[in-house]
């Protein structure tokens, strides 16, 4: 009897530790499979930024100097006018369409003839990255001022390099706080707070109530919701002066080598007296770097005028709203 109530408290024990197995096991799986599924999570949400991001410099290098430039107040002598009044009118309140962009060479008030000194703005967009410092250290180096249109980034060290830009006399210009085309451009609202969180952010970082502008992907671009020219009105009612671009260097394309950035930026100056040119200030962007040298020798041996913009600058813009002060 004794034996027998034995061999059943064995099994007792040895059923126990199969249960317990088989729970450890069921555990280990279910532990597993949330692991996994939270990777693929975490790849997933990176690519998607990654598609995000290609896009957007897809569609910014695919406007960038596709644009038909015009002067402040004025018109070139080849093209239709880049606005139209809005065919519905509320009471009491004038609101802009923004055409379809147009295509071609600068007006003619911009081509440069023989002996014009040609005028160049150096301009970095989507800022800072781990490459501003030494884009700021090159610019030093050559004793050279740009601008940076930057976004907003709350990483360690971003306050530093802003107020660097600042400090060593560059333009600091806004391109938006997320720069996301689907945030900034889902509604006028929409752009306005992007707008405001930016501005504020880089005036408590440095100070300097910052009043230059340069719209994801430009003022021509087909992503917004609402008319582009209802943008620049709501900037033209802040005091913001807005810049596209006449030259691109075409570093959003990783094809490029140093040369052709080089050959492609100097090529473009030649034909106009002022040039704002499109250079990008972002991860991955080493090529643009190396290229910096070399392309501020090559405009110097130009005789150009390298500037940062400012209340002087002559407004290079795809689409303008004259009409919107």
């Amino acid at each position: 009897m004794q034996d027998k109530d034995s061999e059943a408290l064995r099994n007792q024990r040895r059923r126990r530790k199969r249960i317990g197995r088989i729970k450890s096991a069921i555990a280990f799986m279910i532990a597993g499979w949330i692991l996994c599924s939270m990777i693929l999570i975490v790849c997933l949400f990176a690519k998607i930024s990654q598609l995000e991001q290609n896009i957007n410099r897809y569609i910014e290098n695919q406007n960038a100097g596709e644009g038909n430039m015009t002067a402040p107040g004025q018109t070139g002598g080849n093209s239709t006018e880049t606005l139209d009044e809005a065919s519905t009118e509320v009471p009491g309140e004038t609101t802009y369409a923004a055409a379809p962009p147009l295509t071609g060479v600068a007006d003619a008030w911009n081509l440069a003839e023989k002996g014009d000194v040609h005028k160049v703005y150096l301009t970095f967009d989507d800022g800072p990255s781990e490459y501003t410092g030494d884009i700021l250290d090159i610019l030093a180096e050559y004793g050279i001022k740009a601008t940076f249109f930057v976004v907003g980034s709350e990483e360690e060290g971003a306050g530093d390099i802003y107020r660097r830009i600042v400090e060593e006399g560059h333009t600091l210009g806004m391109h938006s706080y997320s720069n996301k085309y689907s945030v900034i451009y889902q509604s006028r609202e929409a752009f306005a707070e992007d707008y405001r969180k930016l501005h504020d952010y880089l005036l408590a970082e440095t100070g300097v109530d910052v009043r230059y502008y340069r719209f994801p992907g430009g003022s021509s671009n087909q992503i917004s919701n609402v008319p582009m020219a209802d943008l620049i009105h709501y900037l033209n009612e802040q005091g913001v002066v807005y810049y596209d671009w006449n030259v691109t260097s075409g570093d959003a394309a990783a094809a490029f080598t140093t040369d052709e950035i080089v050959e492609k930026v100097t090529g473009d100056v030649a034909k106009y007296k002022t040039s704002v040119v499109l250079l990008h200030d972002t991860g991955g962007k080493q090529t643009t770097v190396e290229a910096l040298g070399p392309l501020i020798e090559a405009l110097q041996a130009m005789e150009a005028e390298i500037l940062p913009i400012g209340d002087d600058t002559d407004a290079i813009q795809y689409v303008r709203a004259d009409g919107a002060e």
